[in-house]
């Protein structure tokens, strides 16, 4: 999962190549400037609910069964290309950031089909010859740095696939609908969001009490309810983006 968008350069990462290298914190996010959407998983629902709206996208066929696979997204803005929480000077204008961003200049990437391997962009300017933290000692055994890197992206990859399975249990039960979202600006300008999927309430409110309880004990109920409350973020992103055009 490295979009082009973000990993300008993606490679897989050598002790060898890259011996030398250090790593230096992201010190801004202008780098999210074109991306209006942040994958997120099951895990950061809580979080994210809160400064985001919640939706499904298309994410690809699955290659078992050739089935469209829907991922979770937090919504960053209205129209394509637009991030309503990137301010002028490169910094975030929201309290959380997914863990999609914070495993940046990162990820793991299959190699093959069954091996899954540290990859990095390249590109990243916070690279260095000469600051920053190393990434492999002289011998080219792994520092601490690169240890903790590789925990965060092994957790990330866990709970992605945890809500992978997620997206199917809501699939097989028939509760996702295609949505559209559309505001009227104070300049008179109407705006539509859609190509986007979400919990159908009805659907949702006709299960079973046993679907229900099933739901409620595998965690399921509580994502949903966290999804269909952060819809409610909609009408903030356009409030966010009627003060960005008037500023």
């Amino acid at each position: 999962m490295m979009p082009p968008a973000l990993y300008k350069k993606p490679a897989a990462l050598d002790r060898e190549k890259h011996r030398q290298l250090r790593l230096n914190p992201v010190s801004g996010y202008g780098f999210l400037s074109g991306m209006n959407s942040l994958f997120i998983t099951v895990g950061e629902f809580a979080d994210a609910a809160r400064e985001y709206p919640i939706v499904f996208i298309p994410a690809g066929k699955d290659e078992t069964n050739g089935e469209e696979n829907l991922a979770p997204v937090a919504v960053l803005g209205l129209t394509q290309g637009e991030n309503l929480f990137l301010k002028p000077d490169g910094s975030w204008a929201a309290d959380y950031m997914p863990a999609f961003v914070r495993r940046y200049p990162f990820a793991m990437a299959h190699v093959d089909k069954d091996t899954l391997a540290v990859c990095l962009d390249e590109d990243y300017p916070g690279f260095s010859q000469t600051e920053g933290g190393r990434l492999f000692e002289d011998d080219g055994q792994p520092t601490p740095t690169l240890k903790n890197v590789h925990e965060f992206l092994e957790n990330f990859e866990r709970e992605a696939e945890r809500t992978r399975l997620f997206c199917r249990e809501l699939q097989q039960a028939q509760l996702l609908q295609p949505m559209r979202f559309d505001a009227q600006m104070p300049s008179g300008e109407s705006v539509t969001i859609d190509g986007f999927m979400a919990v159908d309430v009805e659907k949702f409110n006709a299960l079973p009490d046993a679907k229900i309880l099933q739901m409620h004990k595998n965690g399921m109920l509580g994502l949903i309810h966290l999804q269909q409350a952060s819809l409610g973020n909609m009408r903030r992103l356009a409030q966010r983006r009627a003060v960005a055009r008037a500023s």
